[in-house]
């Protein structure tokens, strides 16, 4: 027998090769651990003992993992964030949680148990990024386990989550620029690319864009909501971060395009006889948010084609806006600013390859401002 210590429990070998741990409880009970090494035991014990002598009690073992994530679900997660972020914890609880899992007790998860799911998922081929979002979500409800008493120790802390390798993204420089807005002059939608390239918005801020959210009089434009659709139901919701509501200045050249829009659509709403009016700067042909799947296939990429460009994802011309901001001179904080990132070091970390540029352009500047006589 091991003993460990007044009110630490003791460890020890039975009989029949099993070992056992037990810690003495009030009225002169005990709770009793088994495993099948000396290590289970040694840390089922010490993942308890917290709880203890915090007077929470021990965790309840009967409690399956895909019963707490689904009370957590319904009871913490849905009344807390916003209905986008729900949908995508479902997601992970119902495809890969639950799955590899669920049928565990929660009390018995260990950090082998969670290491060994993104380890599965990986070699699945989900994207480190998906399986990062997991463990996110994963550690912010057994973080509620913990408070709740269910867990003593969060199993999560003592994992990490897989590295991200900096993805490389294709943009469109100052002539790629001219040359795409030149072809997408004739399109539909014209201005809507002319807005992206010029403010950065990102594409559900583009297709949640009110009239009223919009002032061409002052050159100025309100980022306040976002649309998707989940579920096959359109939702608006706020922009993706705590910046994410802000307001952006707009060129002269990005006035125009929406003075023109403006009245095409009027002409649109005449021709329509039943148009929705939800007030979109860029609604389809009957008022309704565009599907994202329609504007790439029957507006985006044969703008590209039309151009002679190459293949980029929509999301690239929200690139394409900041690095051509940076490479400008623009400061990044008014960059970050414009984009709606949360923090000025996201903007840097993003468009780092912009950076020795601007280091150069500074040297240059430097050089001649000492240097002029």
């Amino acid at each position: 027998m091991s003993r460990r210590g007044n009110n630490e429990g003791t460890i020890y070998k039975r009989k029949d090769g099993r070992w056992t741990a037990a810690v003495g409880l009030e009225n002169e009970r005990r709770k009793t651990f088994y495993g099948r090494t000396r290590q289970d035991v040694s840390a089922k014990l010490t993942a308890a003992l917290p709880a203890r002598q915090n007077g929470l009690g021990f965790p309840k073992e009967k409690k399956r993992l895909d019963q707490f994530l689904e009370e957590w679900l319904r009871d913490s997660a849905n009344p807390s964030v916003r209905r986008t972020t729900y949908e995508g914890y479902e997601r992970i609880v119902r495809l890969h949680v639950s799955p590899a899992l669920g049928q565990l007790r929660l009390a018995r998860l260990t950090p082998q148990h969670i290491a060994k799911l993104y380890r599965a998922l990986l070699d699945k081929g989900l994207a480190p990024k998906t399986v990062r979002l997991i463990h996110a979500m994963l550690h912010r409800a057994l973080r509620q386990a913990v408070r709740s008493g269910l867990l003593a120790v969060n199993p999560a802390d003592s994992v990490d989550a897989p590295r991200i390798d900096r993805r490389e993204f294709r943009t469109l420089d100052l002539a790629e620029t001219r040359t795409f807005l030149s072809a997408a002059a004739s399109d539909r939608l014209s201005a809507l690319y002319v807005v992206a390239l010029t403010t950065g918005l990102r594409q559900g801020e583009l297709l949640g864009l009110r009239w009223s959210d919009v002032d061409l009089d002052r050159a100025i434009l309100a980022v306040r909501q976002q649309v998707m659709k989940l579920s096959g139901e359109w939702v608006y919701s706020e922009p993706k971060t705590s910046k994410g509501r802000r307001t952006v200045a707009l060129p002269g050249m990005t006035v125009t395009a929406l003075r023109q829009h403006k009245v095409r659509q009027a002409e649109e709403r005449l021709r329509c006889g039943e148009w929705e009016d939800h007030d979109l700067v860029f609604p389809n042909l009957v008022g309704r948010p565009i599907e994202k799947q329609n504007l790439m296939r029957r507006s985006f990429r044969p703008i590209l084609q039309h151009a002679g460009l190459p293949p980029i994802r929509f999301h690239d011309l929200r690139h394409s806006a900041a690095t051509l901001l940076l490479g400008e001179g623009v400061h990044p904080k008014v960059v970050q600013e414009r984009l709606g990132h949360s923090t000025i070091s996201v903007t840097m970390d993003t468009y780092s390859h912009v950076m020795p540029t601007l280091q150069r352009d500074a040297a240059d500047r430097l050089e001649r401002a000492l240097t002029r006589r």
